[in-house]
């Protein structure tokens, strides 16, 4: 038995069914969990898809422009 870290369900997981790094689904709010740990089994959200860690890379790589940004409101704060 394991406990779903998003809503603390429990879930039936079999040791011997599983290996560290595969996937289950929780049955009651159907987050994607991935198993991190065997003895007792251990389950931890799973990375989202692709597509959307390209997009968060994405982000880190224009993450300058964010800082110019907060640079100018804190310019315009003084202003007041």
């Amino acid at each position: 038995m394991a406990t779903c870290p998003e809503c603390d369900a429990d879930i039936e997981v079999d040791e011997f069914d599983v290996d560290k790094g595969d996937q289950v689904s929780c049955p009651e709010c159907g987050s994607n969990l991935e198993v991190t740990g065997l003895s007792p089994i251990e389950l931890d959200l799973a990375p989202e898809d692709d597509e959307e860690e390209e997009d968060l890379d994405d982000d880190e790589e224009g993450g300058d422009d964010d800082e110019d940004e907060e640079e100018d409101e804190e310019d315009e704060n003084w202003d007041e």
